[in-house]
């Protein structure tokens, strides 16, 4: 074994050896102010802005009552007859008791934030940085701004008790399908995800039926996850049954006998 070989640097649980050994010692590395700033760039620091983010995030959302997720489009403006739909609806689930949590931006988002407002209730923006300019709308009492989008979508999902999605495009598809997906494979608790529009989401849920389902690609039964409606109400009404249901399956698990009784 080589002079070099033999030497070993440890730092915290790291390990150096020969000329891996860095120049430097952590601490040195840390209290220089001079030199170039490309770290604050790198991964390690990014895992520190992501946890931040997940901290920042559960704190403000720790103590939220019930909450419905509101998917949809920013780019349908004030006047559409969706965008007039997107304000029932926050209104509805704010009537209902529910908080309403949206991604915070403009078109269905504001709409959605604004009938909760306007309404009484909690109305929640859960923003996300892009390249171009997009601030959290103006109907909203408690708000977020994230880096990154998978901590966002954990927010939506961890606080949450079901998801309603109006009119949009692939970022509400993605959210969509997203929410599907967790629910098919028990990776959360079945919450309701219910469409509304059944003209816009007609053809989507046809070639759902007809190229994966007839395929063996789903089973019949995942067709049951999505439920799509034109009326406000009955969006209320389908979450309001499927927490009864929920509620009702806890309690029976918590009387059901054991293997020893």
């Amino acid at each position: 074994m080589t002079e070099a070989h033999e030497q070993v640097r440890r730092a915290g649980p790291l390990t150096y050896r020969g000329t891996s050994i860095p120049n430097t010692t952590t601490d040195q590395r840390l209290l220089d102010q001079r030199g170039p700033t490309d770290w604050v760039h790198t991964d390690p620091w990014r895992v520190l802005r992501i946890q931040s983010e997940f901290v920042e995030g559960f704190g403000l959302l720790s103590e939220l009552p019930s909450a419905v997720s509101v998917f949809g489009s920013a780019r349908i403006r004030p006047g559409d007859r969706y965008y007039d739909l997107g304000v029932e609806v926050g209104a509805k689930l704010a009537r209902a008791g529910y908080a309403t949590i949206t991604g915070g931006g403009p078109g269905m988002m504001e709409a959605a934030n604004k009938g909760a407002q306007e309404a009484g209730g909690l109305s929640v923006g859960l923003g996300i940085e892009l390249p171009f300019e997009q601030t959290l709308n103006d109907y909203i009492d408690m708000g977020m701004t994230f880096r990154y989008f998978f901590v966002r979508k954990t927010m939506f999902v961890k606080y949450s008790q079901a998801f309603v999605v109006l009119p949009g495009g692939f970022g509400t598809l993605d959210e969509l399908f997203e929410a599907a997906t967790l629910v098919q494979t028990r990776k959360v608790t079945r919450f309701p995800i219910v469409l509304v529009g059944t003209e816009f989401w007609g053809g989507m849920r046809d070639w759902i039926r007809g190229s994966l389902m007839e395929n063996g690609l789903i089973k019949e039964e995942d067709m049951e996850l999505v439920q799509a409606v034109d009326d406000p109400d009955e969006v209320i009404d389908i979450i309001g049954k499927a927490h009864l249901d929920i509620a009702r399956q806890h309690e029976e698990s918590e009387v059901r006998p054991g293997p020893e009784q």
